[in-house]
């Protein structure tokens, strides 16, 4: 339930046009590298604005712990969806690749990928963590953000990724906030 709560705000806020803010974006500009915020840059306004809010959920998290100042958890927050770019889905697209996802599995993502049209976007939509990992990696970004964007939406990884203890679950708590 609080995945589909989740779910129904993105999409009611991706609704709102505009980019972020003036001071959240050279906020931004602070935290990435030139090769991140080239990233960041090409993500819609929505998700610009969805990815300041993590990462700022984040920062408020780690405020007064020995991991206040460790900017690769805030681009971790910044870029976990930078994958989803592959798919040039719109807001109503986005949410029928959900539900098709949803009704299908997740397991015809791939399959999906491969075909052409609508199905081939739903497919890239749906495998958004991992090409958004790919997509970090070849570009040079950080090792963090990189592993975070492969593996936010699954759990079973999460042990493997070698984050300092607390980190998994801040970076997962202010993505569902």
């Amino acid at each position: 339930m609080k995945r589909a709560s989740h779910l129904v705000r993105r999409f009611f806020g991706a609704l709102r046009p505009g980019p972020p803010r003036a001071n959240d974006a050279a906020w931004v500009e602070s935290v990435l590298t030139p090769g991140e915020l080239e990233i960041w840059s090409r993500m819609v306004n929505h998700d610009r604005r969805h990815s300041v809010a993590v990462a700022r959920r984040v920062q408020h998290s780690f405020a007064n712990t020995p991991t206040a100042d460790d900017s690769r958890w805030l681009a971790a927050a910044l870029l976990h969806d930078v994958g989803k770019l592959d798919a040039g889905l719109g807001v109503i697209g986005r949410a029928s690749a959900t539900l098709a996802g949803a009704a299908a599995g997740h397991d015809m993502a791939e399959a999906w990928s491969a075909k052409r049209g609508v199905t081939r976007r739903f497919g890239l939509y749906l495998r958004h963590a991992e090409l958004g990992e790919t997509r970090l990696r070849l570009a040079g970004a950080r090792e963090e953000a990189a592993a975070w964007a492969g593996a936010h939406h699954a759990e079973f990884k999460w042990d493997a990724l070698g984050f300092p203890e607390g980190v998994v679950a801040v970076l997962d708590a202010a993505d569902d906030d």
